[in-house]
């Protein structure tokens, strides 16, 4: 059907409204007008638009933008407050720079910026492997316990930290080697079974009802006494850990044991100290101290 085009200001005889003048199949277009009140507001958004531009920041320059009779921004509102920010945390960062890690723990004033501090910094860098409360998972520590590798006092965890865990960058880096007793050779299987269930015995955990104890142990002694103890309590000097807690790392079941025996675990931490200004790696000991397991 062709579109037919009827006389301008033709008026629908139902709603008795004025048509645009379109017809299309016989349905036409009305030509409502908006509430004024629609159009009243629709102004007003012109003009405040108009008043907004001359009294704030609004149009862009080469370099920069228009200031505004009023020459305020939001912007600048905070670069003011961080500027103040930054001014308070350079003082109280000096006052930490200057403190040694005890005289931190002993004042009640340095010891809530460092808490400040190292809840940030820890948030930040370390939250991805220990979690959010430091609880760790399988392959990385849990820092709300006592159970040490290199040692938990402010001193020992300060070293860890700036220095990280076999770190190839950094020579006063925490190092350890335990041999990969099977993969390399040094034991057979059922030598790594005996000794695997020597370690379940010596952390209070049943061994497998065949499983000779006595082999075991003489294994135990021959290989691993060397660093974790005639008693398997372990060598925070050398990383080496307690054997007797039942706190392990990748597990203390047997199927885990044997995997630990057989092709050793070398975990690496970063060396933080490459990373972080020295004040900050202060906070952090001291917030990672005070977590729970602190010595």
């Amino acid at each position: 059907m062709a579109d037919r085009q009827p006389a301008d200001n033709e008026v629908d005889p139902l709603t008795g409204t004025a048509t645009t003048g379109h017809d299309w199949d016989g349905i036409r277009e009305l030509n409502t007008p908006l509430p004024r009140w629609w159009l009243n507001i629709f102004y007003a958004t012109i003009i405040w638009s108009i008043g907004y531009w001359i009294a704030y920041p609004a149009w862009p320059l080469i370099s920069s933008t228009t200031k505004g009779v009023l020459g305020y921004a939001t912007r600048l509102a905070v670069e003011e407050e961080l500027a103040v920010l930054k001014a308070q945390r350079t003082t109280q960062s000096a006052d930490l720079a200057g403190a040694a890690l005890d005289q931190i723990k002993a004042d009640p004033a340095l010891l809530r910026i460092a808490m400040a501090q190292g809840k940030a910094a820890f948030g930040d860098n370390c939250v991805a492997c220990h979690g959010l409360g430091g609880a760790g998972s399988k392959g990385f520590p849990n820092l709300n316990d006592d159970d040490w590798l290199w040692g938990g006092t402010l001193a020992a965890i300060q070293t860890t930290l700036q220095h990280g865990v076999r770190v190839t960058t950094d020579n006063e880096t925490r190092t350890s080697l335990m041999p990969a007793f099977g993969r390399d050779g040094i034991l057979k299987r059922n030598e790594i079974n005996a000794v695997a269930n020597h370690v379940r015995i010596l952390a209070g955990q049943p061994a497998e009802p065949k499983a000779d104890l006595e082999a075991g142990s003489r294994i135990f002694e021959q290989n691993c006494a060397v660093c974790h103890g005639a008693q398997g309590k372990g060598n925070q000097e050398l990383g080496a850990p307690n054997l007797t807690d039942a706190i392990t790392l990748f597990g203390n079941d047997l199927a885990s044991l044997t995997e630990t025996i057989t092709n050793s675990r070398n975990g690496v931490m970063p060396a933080w100290g490459e990373r972080l200004d020295a004040t900050t790696i202060k906070a952090l000991t001291v917030y990672v101290h005070s977590l729970g397991g602190g010595q």
